[in-house]
């Protein structure tokens, strides 16, 4: 099985998973081979549904068995799992020193569709409603267990993204930690409410509302909009404008919304840059700091149309060669359905 280790010098937690190394192509999200349209062998596509693993969730028609056709979106485990639902979750040192645990966690894998060549940018509008709220589900069931400490939702969309498989899908993963990107998030909104008594990212969401200068679109409840200190070309963010800290938390109604203004988003994106490859991730807040003040849960959406190297791994700065004003008024500009 895998497993934690935690770095000494920074507190940063990795994942040891070995397994994933001896995994099979169509499942392999860093070896990536050319796409392909091939139907009949893709394990994601319907009729090939006893090539996954059990499904634990699904929108699927009436009548219709598990793991067979009639689904339209369907969760399994993850095949080849970074973290699985067994093993201890003490942690233990090796020579008094290296702190490690089992790789106990959850990782699921949400199909998006049955059609292989979709994306959520051409997906219809109901198709992504579903999907957001079938995200709504497993992250609430998966926040439950209690050994869950973060559950995040992300999808890797395209080769430079870090995916191999065509068929549209994300993923799903319950950590018994909470990393240190996320504790140092947490931890800087904190740090503000104490300075300034209110959430930085609602104050955030006031200037860019005030400003207008980095948004892309907005609705009743939503603000798509460019950050500031954009780390790269077009890195966008989607930004509930009302208070809440946690996904899970958001109604069935507020879902649909959501899925509204991220597929108008992507379908931005997917015109104005020629179908680009992304990374798309779920910020919320850690499982056992559900409701608070002073965090807030928001989308990332990262354009992978420029790559790190030395200096930004290095130091951590990040070179960004887009003016965040010029690339928010540039998917403005972008026509959509």
């Amino acid at each position: 099985m895998s497993q934690l280790r935690q770095n000494p010098a920074t507190k940063e937690w990795v994942i040891i998973a070995t397994d994933r190394s001896k995994r099979p192509g169509d499942f392999c999200d860093t070896v990536c081979p050319p796409p392909t349209n091939d139907v009949e062998h893709c394990p994601f596509c319907p009729g090939n549904e006893k090539k996954t693993p059990p499904e634990v969730f699904s929108y699927r028609t009436y009548e219709t068995k598990a793991d067979s056709p009639g689904w339209w979106v369907r969760v399994i485990p993850n095949k080849f799992a970074a973290l699985e639902p067994k093993g201890k979750i003490e942690r233990s040192k090796i020579d008094h020193f290296f702190l490690h645990m089992d790789g106990l966690g959850r990782h699921e894998v949400l199909i998006e569709s049955p059609e292989h060549d979709k994306c959520l940018a051409t997906m219809s509008e109901k198709q992504v409603e579903d999907i957001f709220l079938a995200y709504r589900e497993r992250s609430i069931a998966l926040s439950k267990d209690k050994n869950s400490e973060l559950v995040i939702i992300f999808e890797n969309h395209g080769k430079n993204a870090g995916t191999s498989l065509e068929h549209p899908h994300s993923q799903i993963i319950a950590t018994p930690v909470t990393p240190m990107r996320v504790r140092h998030l947490v931890e800087e909104a904190m740090r503000y409410f104490d300075d300034h008594g209110t959430c930085v990212y609602c104050a955030m969401a006031e200037k860019e509302l005030a400003l207008k200068e980095r948004i892309v679109l907005e609705s009743d409840n939503f603000l798509v909009f460019q950050p500031f200190a954009s780390r790269s070309p077009f890195e966008t963010w989607i930004l509930p404008k009302k208070h809440e800290s946690n996904f899970d938390n958001i109604s069935p109604e507020l879902a649909k919304e959501l899925a509204f203004i991220v597929r108008k988003t992507l379908l931005k994106i997917y015109k104005g840059l020629n179908n680009p490859d992304y990374n798309l991730m779920v910020f919320s807040s850690p499982c056992h700091e559900r409701d608070v003040e002073y965090y807030h849960w928001r989308i990332q959406i990262l354009p992978r149309i420029s790559s790190m190297a030395g200096f930004e791994l290095g130091t951590g700065i990040y070179i960004n060669t887009v003016i965040p004003e010029e690339a928010a008024k540039f998917l403005r500009d972008v026509e959509v359905e």
